[in-house]
């Protein structure tokens, strides 16, 4: 087999077999096929697309690449949830203690953020002396004791889909949705759940800026998913304005304790209660959504979701005090207004630019080398669609250095745009595909 005839054959249209692919993906890996020509098939593939048989055998042949997490040791069916990311987006905090506390095993693989983006191990790192360096036996033992862990990623864990994309990155091939579907989906196999819940963002703070975009990205993780006999849900929620009100890692955990305590924002708690009612069907705990939604608001009211995240803490070296005692957690030096320089509705808050502001206060990095300040960030007083008075707070700047503190609130008033008349409401939950 020759990789030459491999890249002709996708750039005339053929479709590449299983074990045409298994032999680039594997060859590529172990660096025996070079850059130059896995740019010219990846250019080949943007062009002629790859057909859902295709597809699946590039996210296998990337999950089996390295690393595959067996967790068959842990009882009970086993269910991931990943997000495509965006701004405020401290679902798993919530939404994992709400699961495990109503019975479904959360054995969780996250990263830290980049860019404008945060991390869920980064939010997790505020409880002090929190770690997600745990042993494999560690994970295991967790899980089946408390119902929930989260470890980091491992750097074999599928190592053809790093160095694929590090190349689709620079070869202006990364907006293809076979590629980012079998990507993501490379990621989430290897890591071994039984069953996936996927949100899928859009919206100016999301990678998928339209909602058809957005869709057609959802299938494709839904059609690899049943493909790879895993049940795979895919839940497409709003990512056009910052999810909840606070945005910065240790004010967003203060946003997700508080939503464990029954203080949520709306749009957050319909979140958690969407994707956490799919995963309680996923994993057998509920036949119904509304059965599903009626436990996961119970483990709130009750407490026991916030118990089982002062557990969780504790499990992993935290201080599980600060669950009880947010004054525990990181805090800013400098806390003040952004004002409105005029009265009337938000029509729109640019998503991204928000969490620029925060990346801007030292709450983000711009390499993976970057430290980060885990007290800083913003806390939103309005959204889309509230009115505000000239000179009320727009958001709650938190920062600890004044002259990044100016450039922060300077950006956040050119992401608001304020009208006359209030825009429209459109629904949060654009979509769920099973």
């Amino acid at each position: 087999m020759r990789m030459y005839d491999i890249i002709m054959k996708k750039r005339n249209g053929g479709e590449l077999s299983t074990e045409e692919i298994n032999f680039f993906v594997e060859g590529y890996t172990k660096g025996e096929i070079p850059d130059y020509q896995v740019s010219a098939l990846m250019m080949a593939v943007y062009f002629q697309k790859m057909t859902e048989q295709e597809t699946l055998a590039l996210t296998m042949a990337m999950a089996d690449s390295g690393d595959t997490l067996d967790l068959s040791e842990i009882q009970g069916i086993k269910v991931d949830k990943h997000s495509t990311g965006g701004v405020g987006d401290k679902t798993s905090l919530a939404l994992a203690p709400m699961a495990a506390a109503c019975g479904i095993p959360v054995a969780k693989m996250s990263g830290r953020g980049l860019g404008h983006t945060g991390g869920t191990i980064d939010k997790l790192e505020s409880f002090p002396g929190f770690t997600t360096a745990l042993t494999r036996r560690q994970f295991v033992e967790n899980v089946n004791r408390i119902g929930v862990a989260i470890m980091g990623q491992t750097a074999d864990l599928a190592p053809a889909d790093k160095k694929l994309y590090a190349l689709r990155d620079v070869t202006a091939t990364v907006d293809n949705m076979s590629l980012i579907a079998s990507s993501i989906m490379s990621k989430k196999l290897a890591a071994g759940a039984d069953a996936i819940v996927l949100d899928v963002k859009t919206g100016s703070g999301a990678f998928m800026k339209k909602e058809q975009d957005a869709r057609a990205l959802a299938q494709e993780m839904v059609k690899i998913g049943k493909n790879a006999r895993r049940r795979t849900i895919a839940v497409i929620s709003d990512m056009d304005q910052p999810l909840g009100y606070a945005v910065g890692n240790a004010l967003e955990v203060k946003e997700a304790i508080e939503t464990l305590q029954g203080k949520g924002p709306a749009d957050f708690v319909e979140l958690c209660l969407t994707l956490g009612s799919r995963m309680l069907m996923a994993g057998g705990k509920a036949d119904t959504v509304q059965e599903a939604k009626e436990r996961l608001r119970k483990v709130i009211a009750d407490g026991s979701a916030l118990k089982k995240l002062a557990e969780f803490v504790e499990a992993q070296g935290g201080n599980a005090d600060a669950v009880y005692n947010m004054g525990l957690l990181p805090a800013a030096r400098i806390v003040r207004p952004i004002p409105a320089p005029v009265s009337g509705y938000i029509n729109h808050i640019t998503c991204d630019e928000v969490g620029i502001c925060s990346l801007i206060l030292g709450g983000g990095r711009e390499t993976k080398e970057s430290a980060i300040d885990l007290s800083v960030g913003l806390v939103l007083c309005k959204k889309s669609g509230d009115y505000v008075e000239a000179g009320e707070p727009l958001a709650m700047l938190h920062a600890n250095d004044e002259t990044r503190a100016e450039e922060a609130a300077n950006r956040y008033l050119k992401a608001c745009s304020i009208a006359d008349t209030p825009r429209e409401r459109t629904d949060f939950i654009r979509g769920i595909l099973e």
